[in-house]
């Protein structure tokens, strides 16, 4: 059974959490620990928004087929 840290969030929530992450890291407040997780966890972000992008493309390519 998957718990909540092993579920990934939805594209829009992942996007969300990146930008949010991003104002806080422009803002220039965070330490370097706090800033190094922050870019940690954008990296992350961005792969599950990759991930997610790339599979709808699949999709939308499959359906473009038929």
């Amino acid at each position: 059974m998957a718990t909540d840290k092993d579920e990934q969030p939805t594209f829009e929530d992942a996007l969300n959490q990146l930008e949010s992450l991003v104002e806080s890291m422009e803002q220039g407040e965070l330490s370097l620990e706090e800033s190094l997780s922050a870019f940690e966890k954008g990296v992350a972000l961005s792969r599950n928004c990759e991930a997610a992008l790339k599979a709808a493309e699949q999709k939308v390519e499959i359906l473009s087929r038929s």
